[in-house]
């Protein structure tokens, strides 16, 4: 039978777990440093007493029923509070890093293996069952398992994988090799969630995601240079043209002011200057607007200058001499159909 320093210590151990769970319980997740500091307290707690006691959680003796069931449940309170102190820690990591949504795949995962290390020095500790028989046989199981959700855990791991290289975080625009892009606004053990511009959800598997190219356009920062060709009619010097596009340019509102908008005269022949326009949007859920106002200042500050718009090089109407037995006459013909 225990003799009684044992006992009271381990009815003493009993009563801390037990109390800590209740105080634990109310803490509730709202509050992740107080609920740590009641887990660290407790457990810091049952240490002691199983410390200055002599006792080892991995060992008891056990010589009588009563004594067997208080130092079984002794030892399983102080494994348990064992994983919810490294939970807990785990967990405050991720929240004092200010990013507990996105790196949510990896904190599940380590919670994953605390638990399951904490249940498996349960079972060998305080149960005696023969951990290495177990995991044999767990490990014949996992392979039959992993055969048969091989698609799924593909999925997983690449999601995994994903969380640990960071191409991309919470909220980040992206746009994939295939064309789709959108703004990422979940990401679940499966699965990655894009908000299109034009308001659908992408659901992406990871292993999927995984494998196409990926630009993020959100880094360095969500700026992005677009770009519009304009020609114009060879009516004024290339000077006065440059001055109208920049002018133009400067008076949009939904283009941002640094780094400054370009504009760049690409070529000319004998009817047109080729105008490429360069500015910089907010972000790229902007683009759209922002190029229909530069468009619309464009022509604004075309019949404000006295400049009109040519038509494309393809549309050029060039004369051909009489052929044969016809007259000298003019044959008009589109250079895109010589």
């Amino acid at each position: 039978m225990f003799d009684n320093h044992h006992s009271v210590a381990l009815v003493l151990i009993n009563l801390l777990g037990l109390a800590g769970i209740v105080v634990w319980y109310f803490q509730g997740r709202g509050r992740p440093m107080a609920r740590l500091i009641v887990q660290i307290l407790f457990f810091a707690g049952m240490t002691a007493v199983l410390w200055l006691s002599g006792i080892l959680p991995h060992w008891v003796a056990e010589t009588d029923l009563q004594g067997a069931y208080l130092a079984k449940s002794a030892r399983i309170l102080w494994w348990i509070h064992l994983a919810w102190t490294l939970v807990g820690f785990v967990r405050l990591y991720i929240v004092v890093d200010h990013r507990p949504r996105e790196a949510r795949l990896l904190q599940e995962l380590v919670v994953a293996i605390i638990y399951l290390g904490v249940a498996l020095s349960i079972t060998g500790f305080v149960f005696g069952v023969p951990v290495a028989t177990l995991a044999a046989t767990s490990g014949v199981v996992a392979i039959i398992v992993g055969l048969a959700l091989q698609n799924t855990l593909g999925d997983v791991f690449s999601g995994v994988a994903l969380t640990l290289g960071r191409p991309y975080t919470l909220g980040d625009w992206i746009m994939l090799g295939n064309g789709t892009e959108g703004r990422i606004v979940e990401t679940t053990w499966r699965s990655t969630h894009l908000l299109t511009a034009a308001s659908n959800i992408v659901v992406l598997p990871n292993s999927v995601l995984a494998k196409l190219s990926l630009t993020n356009l959100s880094r360095p920062d969500e700026r992005q240079l677009i770009s519009v060709n304009v020609r114009i009619a060879r009516t004024q010097a290339p000077y006065v043209i440059e001055g109208a596009m920049r002018e133009a340019l400067g008076n949009c509102e939904r283009i941002v002011k640094d780094p400054a908008p370009l504009v760049a005269l690409k070529d000319i022949d004998a009817v047109a200057i080729g105008v490429d326009l360069f500015f910089c949007v907010a972000g790229p859920a902007n683009r759209l607007l922002a190029r229909n106002e530069v468009i619309d200042s464009v022509h604004r500050h075309c019949e404000a200058n006295d400049l009109s718009l040519a038509m494309p090089p393809q549309s050029y109407a060039i004369l051909l001499p009489a052929t044969g037995d016809q007259p000298q006459a003019k044959l008009m013909r589109s250079a895109g159909a010589l």
